[in-house]
């Protein structure tokens, strides 16, 4: 049984959609248990007029609430009843597997390191989002916006990092490793790139291809995109943001006549089916790969569907011991 704590105040719809998706992950996955982290008597709310079974969902009752506008550093450490500390907690204690949550990034950022922990010789939590691409083969992008600067040898290590969560969790075989860059030549880019490129080239346990440019990253061309978290985190908004402007320029245009209303309704299944290819949701969240224990940040404004995939990737993740061969493969101790 996979243990997986859930923030269920975390995120634009909570408690309601957190705990939808908690439910119909423990229908999809009969060896994971869920533990509700949150004020009780609103997670019960929620529950009304659901069915699940009692022994694998548990509400932990946290009685406060970290905001997106409240201070990391200063919220993690004076909030200690809040549902992102708790369910941390649980995980540091070992009565959890992994904790998810939809709450502030950077609470969650400063939780993770600090409670539960960095492995032993990881300099840099990463987030590693996965992003769809039209090719069908999905991309790791770390770091997505935990370390907005970063040095050469932390950059070795997200590839590393990524490299392993590819292959085990997402079962890519030898994944492409790229690294984010403003051309494809090996003299291009900042002083970070240009320090980074010979390293990552001259190690053996990654199958290393060069350079990457930001276009060519929803088409598939690398596995692994490797960056700091500031051009991960611009690249990953820009995308998001892009799709957003495309999704609604399309509406408008197939509304905008009688004709194009008829060719849109012809043309609905075909778009539905192709826009589920491209939702990024069904990967579920962004692990912070190096810490001793599992932590899962998804969308803030994430439904039902996406927690419910985050809770199946810990699943994943816990099974596979993908913490575990970071450590080995790295070199390093717990």
């Amino acid at each position: 049984m996979v243990r997986v704590a859930v923030d269920a105040m975390g995120g634009d719809n909570a408690p309601a959609e957190v705990v939808k998706g908690c439910l119909e992950a423990l229908k999809n996955s009969p060896e994971t248990q869920v533990l509700a982290v949150g004020k009780e008597e609103l997670i019960r709310e929620a529950l009304k007029g659901q069915t699940w079974d009692e022994e694998r969902f548990t509400i932990v009752n946290a009685t406060q609430v970290i905001g997106t506008g409240d201070a990391p550093v200063a919220s993690i450490r004076e909030k200690k009843d809040s549902s992102i500390v708790v369910g941390l907690k649980l995980v540091r204690e070992g009565k959890a597997d992994a904790f998810v949550s939809a709450g502030s990034s950077g609470a969650l950022l400063v939780g993770g390191q600090v409670i539960v922990g960095r492995i032993k010789g990881v300099e840099r939590a990463p987030f590693a989002p996965i992003l769809p691409t039209d090719s069908g083969k999905p991309t790791l992008l770390l770091d997505a916006g935990a370390n907005v600067d970063a040095r050469p040898d932390h950059l070795v290590q997200f590839a590393q990092m990524g490299s392993i969560y590819m292959e085990r969790a997402i079962g890519v075989k030898s994944p492409r490793v790229a690294i984010l860059n403003v051309g494809l030549e090996e003299e291009k880019g900042n002083a970070l790139v240009k320090a980074t490129f010979p390293l990552l080239r001259a190690l053996n346990n990654i199958n290393f291809i060069g350079s990457i440019e930001a276009r060519e990253v929803t088409h598939g061309y690398a596995d692994v995109c490797v960056c700091e978290g500031f051009t991960g985190n611009m690249v990953l908004k820009t995308l998001e943001g892009t799709a957003s402007s495309v999704m609604k320029l399309l509406k408008k245009a197939i509304l905008s006549n009688t004709r194009s209303k008829i060719g849109g309704a012809m043309l609905k299944p075909a778009l539905k089916e192709a826009l589920a290819e491209f939702d990024s949701s069904k990967f579920g969240g962004a692990p912070m790969l190096g810490l001793k224990g599992l932590v899962v940040k998804t969308h803030g404004n994430a439904k039902a569907t996406e927690i419910c995939n985050a809770v199946l990737q810990c699943r994943t993740f816990h099974e596979e011991n993908i913490s575990g061969l970071i450590a080995k493969e790295l070199g390093l101790g717990n």
